[in-house]
């Protein structure tokens, strides 16, 4: 006797399918109506609709089609009923006219349509209008799928910070008449940098957590890896793009040897290379082979070259036999092109390796009274372990506690406090 199918089997497809296509859902509904908060709705709609439908009709043979469909079938009605879009209306032709209603479609739309579409829905929730963390917030509930709750959890912070960001966000797109469209020329330049810094940021949390009891959380390197991957399918021709996209793969890489069995942090050095994804290495090289391909001139830019560095880092088969010259020189480059006190901490690790760590001691002490680096952890940390190479453990002790009492990390103020210890 065959089992009936669970009560619960429709609503588990329509969670899964929902969570998989409602960026390209928003980015098709939002060409229509031409705004976030409205194209959201409308995918929530039919979200509802796919609830109300599919447990009695069953799953249809293309849920995504039929999710597509539904909501811009909606949006169209939305159009109608206001008689200021009525002449958008018409400009939009017959392709948009004659979309099914509620699931007799079992095609999907043109690919390169939805895709220009998803890419107007990037550039619109990484516009510059918005605050970094308007804009990660945002990025991650229309393009990576998460929840407020998933976000809060993400960052710690309040579900209902979270959603007074959520909200402005969509308000200020709104009231800003932001368009949606991908920009052109010097703007798109400008822009594009907007969207790669979010992308970057939410990586970054994911690899390295500012704060909370765990050093990474996967969940968020996974999303902005996802949003770099469909970036560069997007944008084949930026090699910023494809940089950022090679540095996230590289860097991710990593993951699975950057902690111990109890969670605790595994410096590079100590890491076992063995368990380093080859994979993700393997991918990485490409990206950065692309980006390589499609540059014009001018000089790489700045994900470039940090994916270059990080390359480094992965031909090596051990900490010993990494090309500190040569990372040190691209640290160099980064330098004059984004000139940053971070990128310069960076760069003094990257020569003290090279050249000895007196060099490095000389470029960290150079930062000591840097404003930017005021209360940044890593700077007593880095300071403290060119010291105890050097032999003055005494004031690397004071160095590595002085560090820990800046993270706010547990994990990261476990490690250093270790660190401190062992200068006693």
């Amino acid at each position: 006797m065959t089992p009936e199918p669970s009560a619960d089997a429709p609503a588990h497809a329509i969670e899964t399918v929902f969570r998989i296509e409602s960026p390209r859902i928003i980015a098709g509904v939002a060409r229509i109506v031409r705004d976030v908060g409205i194209a959201e709705e409308l995918a929530q709609d039919a979200l509802v609709a796919a609830l109300e439908q599919w447990p009695r009709e069953g799953v249809p043979g293309n849920p995504g089609a039929w999710l597509m469909a539904t909501a811009k079938h909606r949006a169209i009605d939305l159009v109608r009923r206001r008689e200021r879009y009525a002449r958008k209306l018409v400009e939009m032709g017959r392709d948009l006219e004659a979309s099914a209603p509620h699931g007799h479609i079992d095609e999907p739309a043109d690919p390169d349509d939805i895709d220009d579409d998803l890419l107007r829905l990037v550039f619109t929730a990484c516009h510059p209008v918005l605050s970094a963390e308007a804009r990660i917030a945002l990025t991650l509930r229309l393009l990576g799928g998460l929840t407020t709750v998933e976000i809060a959890r993400a960052y710690l912070v309040p579900e209902g910070t979270v959603a007074q960001r959520i909200v402005r966000a969509k308000r200020t797109l709104a009231v800003k008449a932001v368009a949606f469209e991908v920009p052109y020329g010097p703007e798109r330049e400008a822009r594009l940098g907007s969207v790669l810094e979010v992308i970057y940021l939410i990586f970054n949390e994911g690899y390295a957590a500012t704060a909370g009891d765990d050093l990474l959380r996967p969940a968020l390197c996974e999303d902005a890896l996802r949003l770099a991957r469909v970036l560069a399918e997007l944008m084949p021709k930026e090699p910023e793009v494809h940089g950022l996209a090679a540095l996230l793969e590289i860097q991710a890489s990593r993951s699975a040897a950057r902690t111990g069995p109890s969670g605790e942090p595994v410096l590079l050095k100590d890491q076992q290379r063995s368990r380093w994804n080859r994979l993700l290495i393997r991918r990485g090289f490409a990206a950065l082979a692309r980006a390589e391909a499609v540059s014009t001139g001018g000089g790489p830019g700045p994900y470039v070259l940090q994916a270059a560095i990080a390359a480094c880092h992965a031909h090596a088969y051990s900490y010993e036999e990494t090309d500190w010259a040569r990372i040190a020189t691209l640290y160099g480059l980064l330098a004059a092109r984004t000139p940053s006190p971070v990128v310069e901490l960076n760069r003094a690790v990257a020569v003290s390796m090279a050249e000895g760590p007196g060099a490095g001691l000389a470029i960290v002490d150079a930062l000591v009274d840097e404003p930017a680096l005021r209360g940044y952890y890593l700077l007593p940390s880095v300071r403290g372990d060119l010291l105890v190479r050097l032999g003055r453990v005494g004031e690397a002790r004071g160095e590595f506690e002085r560090a820990a009492s800046l993270t706010r990390n547990e994990r990261e103020r476990g490690l250093l406090l270790g660190r401190a210890e062992e200068c006693g």
